[in-house]
């Protein structure tokens, strides 16, 4: 988050140097403290209400919608898309009631959120850059719409958004409440699949894709967390390791099961149980280079399940290793 007003280079080391000076005790003790003036800044939030040690929330830098959630998206054909974004660039594609959009990574990674509406159904589309996550909710929780914003914090790495209704904050990684009104509730996350432009408009001609939304100062097809995928450490501290694996490997998140990027793209084709996971290359890293057009490529996973003769698509998520194991910390990554 705060790699919007630093060159992560400079983030990185002035973290690394604070985590070699100060021990970890003392972050913790600090972000206790900051509980007080969470309370200040959030006056709507019920914070006597939570599932979660306060402690472990962290302040990304920056005020809350400092990144802005997009509340009136510009939706445009796939020519009109085709014109602005690689076919290489990935997209999250979501299906609802027989409606296909596409959301560029290249545009949420400067807003994070996208409140929509889709065949009907209320969604907010979500990605969190620093854990790669990219998970879509329906947005409705009993008889409320809600819509969403970015707090400025973070849990585990993790992007904590807001609901401007009741201000409750929630954890973007699992759809949780975890603080105010609707701790303990759950968002419904929606299948997707992150997929490369291309091949999400061959596979879906009669789709509409999500356009660069005039009037935002954004460096749109930059990437602000230059180098982040090929890192050793996240970039915030405190955050349990996975045993095994780099923290920054990519893994494919399935439940409680993950599976390494490196072993998927090895395999080509994973069957465990009555999933199917397969791997094709065509897909940039938007966390690589600064400018994502010449980045390498990572490839892209599509996980479905057999039943009753057919493939049927599966809830998952192409993560980092820390965050899988901060989240799932009962789950094993099959490297």
């Amino acid at each position: 988050m705060i790699a919007d007003f630093y060159p992560r280079n400079i983030v990185a080391r002035l973290f690394a140097l604070a985590v070699t000076l100060i021990p970890l005790s003392v972050f913790a003790s600090m972000a206790a403290a900051d509980v007080a003036a969470m309370k200040q800044f959030w006056p709507r939030t019920n914070f006597e209400k939570t599932t979660i040690d306060l402690s472990e929330i962290l302040s990304g830098g920056i005020p809350r919608d400092k990144i802005p959630a997009i509340d009136a998206p510009t939706i445009g054909t796939l020519a009109q898309g085709a014109a602005v974004y690689d076919a290489r660039e990935p997209v999250i594609t979501v299906t609802v009631d027989g409606k296909t959009r596409g959301y560029p990574l290249t545009i949420l990674i400067w807003h994070e959120i996208v409140n929509d509406q889709l065949g009907g159904l209320p969604i907010t589309v979500t990605y969190c850059p620093l854990c790669n996550s990219a998970v879509v909710f329906d947005r409705r929780v009993g008889d409320k719409v809600l819509d969403f914003g970015t707090t400025g914090n973070l849990r585990f790495s993790d992007l904590v958004m807001y609901d401007r209704q009741t201000e409750s904050w929630w954890q973007q990684f699992t759809g949780q409440g975890i603080v105010g009104e609707f701790a303990g509730a759950e968002l419904k996350i929606l299948p997707v699949r992150v997929e490369p432009f291309g091949v999400f408009a061959e596979r879906n001609p009669d789709a509409d894709v999500l356009l660069r939304t005039p009037g935002f100062a954004r460096n749109y097809g930059v990437n602000p967390y230059g180098g982040y995928d090929s890192g050793e450490q996240p970039l915030f501290p405190g955050i349990p390791e996975p045993e095994g694996i780099a923290p920054l490997a990519y893994v494919v998140a399935v439940a409680d099961q993950a599976w390494s990027l490196d072993l998927l793209r090895e395999k080509k084709r994973i069957e465990a149980g009555d999933l199917v996971l397969t791997w094709e290359p065509g897909q940039i890293s938007v966390l690589d280079n600064s400018y994502i057009k010449e980045s390498r490529d990572v490839g892209y996973v599509t996980v479905q399940r057999k039943q009753g003769g057919e493939l049927v698509e599966v809830l998952h998520d192409t993560t980092f290793a820390f965050a899988f194991n901060a989240f799932r910390p009962q789950g094993t990554i099959h490297k």
